[in-house]
């Protein structure tokens, strides 16, 4: 190996255990004491919870691990949003659980907390997911309450989804085991079948302080709104538990008896692992973002065998796009070749750029995938759309759109894997998240902004520094240094993909040998989900 390869491998190792130390202290939630407070009242906590419901011989991904990271300090912090979602199996039937951990602020709900339920409906909904609600929770942050209550993404929407499965015939089971209080406690209600655990959970719209101040009734919460008052008196809940153990096996035994769901029938065949050593990816991307690398080295280390079958791979050479089996099943890549190519005409274009001939290959190859009924997955290191006069009356703007349309437009479904740069409209056009990929996620060497950090703290400090003038201060070299290694070092805390996984722009920050599994999962839940249209871009400029 040489000795930049060796550099790399060292930087990302080093990037994947600091990723490792956030994961390991995310997962302690509101802390070790409060963890041993749940074990004191009898309780599990939301992690203990779902290893306990899913099958431990198979894999689960967790979305939004990160969410909320470094949003609330103020507010003594919010590890993971306060509430615990993984993708998994019960039973042998993958499905989503979505559990709040009563150690954040008694499981209230901050603003991001209600944008990862909403995610997690979302999932559900877009891949006909059985969803199962652990409920342990205060109800609304009230502090915030104002940034949760009211609008169209807020708490309330997660209400109107529940009804809006429930019509499209999604399996929800919701098990109290906590608290259920206000407008919470239409959750559980709103899914199919309901558990509560005695003693330790209680349903109500009004506890029993606010019963008496508003009507002056005395009473008790377990009288109010216990397991026996729900399962025997007001028929809310379903079934009543002994403990959480007893309400997850309940939960287990329901799942055990659920019919098989009629599958897309995306192709798939026995997995075979990848040729060349996976781990080689440590050592081939490079430890500076800057720096090229050639990334059908990464995709011969993701995929089936190593056998990549590329589309037009004379044309348009800035984007690979080709395809591949990923644990067995058949996808399309779509992916940024990150070194400098060269064309026909000996002219050199720079790698991770999107010029019209690469722009136009990815947008035929897309509509190729949608075609054969084939997922698409997008390997994102794209600095953006190539500029300049000679882009511009090309009609670079024109090959952007088409290729921006057909991924708006694709109706199979898309995987986004953030490897290194994810700037401006390439983003965009290499499915970001805004144009609805099943899963997005990022490694640990991502970048996600409108441009790199020394390109946009160029432009702040050009601004900047026009201001202080304007002021009459006088900006020496060293005054100006400062200014650009201050404001650079604020933008770069802005671009980390931990800062992206905090506000769910992606569902996760992972270890690039998860790659795989991440995209595996993802198409075997979309394969829940039937295409219920054809594919159609609508009005194109050729």
């Amino acid at each position: 190996m040489d000795i930049n390869f060796n550099k790399n491998e060292d930087h990302n190792k080093l990037l994947l255990s600091e990723l490792r130390t956030k994961f390991a202290k995310v997962k302690l939630g509101g802390g070790k004491s409060r963890i041993a407070k749940q074990h004191a009242q009898g309780k599990l906590s939301a992690r203990e919870r779902i290893d306990f419901l899913l099958d431990e011989e198979r894999d689960a991904i967790e979305i939004g691990a990160f969410v909320g990271d470094g949003m609330y300090e103020a507010h003594g912090g919010c590890p993971s949003g306060g509430v615990v979602v993984k993708v998994g199996y019960i039973k042998g039937k993958q499905c989503i659980v979505v559990a709040n951990d009563a150690t954040v602020k008694a499981g209230a709900w901050f603003p991001i907390t209600a944008k990862k339920n909403l995610r997690a409906q979302e999932i559900a909904i877009e891949n006909k997911l059985p969803i199962i609600y652990l409920v342990d929770s205060a109800g609304v942050y009230l502090p915030m309450q104002d940034e949760i209550f009211p609008d169209k993404e807020h708490f309330g929407r997660i209400f109107r989804n529940n009804a809006v499965m429930s019509s499209m015939g999604i399996t929800q089971i919701a098990a109290v085991m906590g608290s259920c209080v206000a407008g919470g406690a239409y959750l559980p209600i709103m899914s199919d079948e309901a558990l509560i655990v005695d003693k330790t959970a209680s349903i109500f719209l009004a506890g029993s302080y606010l019963v008496k101040a508003a009507i002056g009734e005395q009473i008790d919460n377990e009288t109010l709104g216990g397991a026996t008052t729900h399962c025997e008196i007001s028929g809310v809940t379903d079934y009543k538990a002994k403990n959480d153990k007893d309400a997850l096996n309940t939960i287990k035994n329901i799942m055990d008896k659920i019919g098989d769901y009629d599958k897309t029938g995306y192709n798939r065949i026995p997995a075979v692992k990848p040729k060349e050593k996976e781990e080689a990816i440590y050592g081939i991307l490079p430890k500076s973002r800057a720096e090229q690398y050639d990334m059908l080295e990464i995709i011969n280390r993701l995929v089936d065998d190593s056998d990549f079958e590329q589309y037009k791979e004379g044309y348009g050479k800035t984007i690979l796009t080709g395809y591949a089996r990923i644990d067995g099943w058949a996808v399309g890549i779509v992916a940024n070749q990150r070194k400098v190519v060269k064309t026909k005409k000996g002219e050199m274009q720079f790698g991770g750029v999107i010029y019209s001939d690469s722009a136009d290959k990815a947008t035929r190859f897309i509509a190729n995938c949608n075609q054969k009924k084939i997922p698409l997955v997008f390997l994102q290191d794209v600095t953006g759309f190539m500029v300049g006069s000679k882009s511009e009356h090309g009609g670079i703007i024109k090959d952007g759109a088409k290729m921006v349309n057909a991924v708006s437009n694709s109706v199979v479904p898309k995987f986004t894997i953030i490897i290194g740069n994810s700037y401006g409209a390439g983003n965009y056009a290499m499915c970001g998240k805004a144009y609805d990929p099943r899963l997005i996620v990022a490694w640990p060497s991502a970048e996600l902004a409108v441009m790199s950090g020394n390109s946009a703290a160029k432009v702040l400090l050009q601004i900047e520094t026009a201001s202080l003038k304007k002021k009459g201060e006088k900006i020496t070299e060293a005054k100006e240094t400062e200014l650009f290694n201050n404001i650079k070092k604020r933008y770069d805390q802005q671009i980390s993909p931990y800062y992206a996984a905090s506000r769910l722009w992606t569902d996760a920050v992972i270890d690039p040998l998860e790659t795989r599994k991440w995209i595996s999962m993802g198409i075997e839940a979309a394969d829940h989900a039937p295409i219920e249209k054809p594919f159609n871009m609508g009005v194109v400029q050729v």
